[in-house]
């Protein structure tokens, strides 16, 4: 699809289709990890009762319900990282891309955060587009592609 003829509202109806992950979680300092997910859905005019379902109800799927009223400094690189996915699942979308959403976290929790990925990807069919430099995370993708001298070219 060529988005450059897009006009506003396809282009805004397109990114709703799409969650973004930051390998430096973008979370909002002053927020709470539970504030930091309902953002999203209250700048799409979401009511304030199901705000808070739907973020309480990801906090859960990622782990961290009990985590829910801390802010990002009070929490672990796995748990902000569990946080930013979270916050990218918010509004259901078709795609969740992810930059190198391992390359500050520990081998373990690296490996936690990639299971969860996985597995969102069989259950909830969603199409994940990972960029790593790290094999032990390319490892868990169904599909692979490099860049070699600015060339695309497919591995297995």
């Amino acid at each position: 699809m060529d988005i450059s003829t897009l006009d506003e509202n396809k282009l805004a109806e397109l990114r709703r289709k799409i969650g973004f992950v930051f390998q430096f979680f973008n979370l909002i300092p002053r927020l709470s990890a539970l504030e930091n997910i309902e953002l999203s859905l209250a700048i799409a005019g979401v009511s304030k009762s199901e705000r808070r379902r739907k973020a309480i109800e990801l906090l859960k799927m990622v782990g961290l319900e009990d985590r829910m009223k801390h802010k990002p400094m009070e929490l672990s690189g796995g748990e902000q990282q569990r946080v930013a996915i979270a916050r990218a699942l918010v509004n259901n979308p078709r795609y969740l891309l992810m930059d190198e959403p391992t390359g500050n976290l520990d081998s373990k929790t690296a490996a936690e955060i990639m299971k969860l990925v996985k597995k969102l990807n069989e259950e909830d069919d969603l199409t994940v587009i990972l960029v790593t430099h790290n094999q032990s995370v390319a490892d868990y993708a169904e599909r692979e592609l490099y860049i070699v001298d600015g060339v695309l070219e497919e591995r297995r």
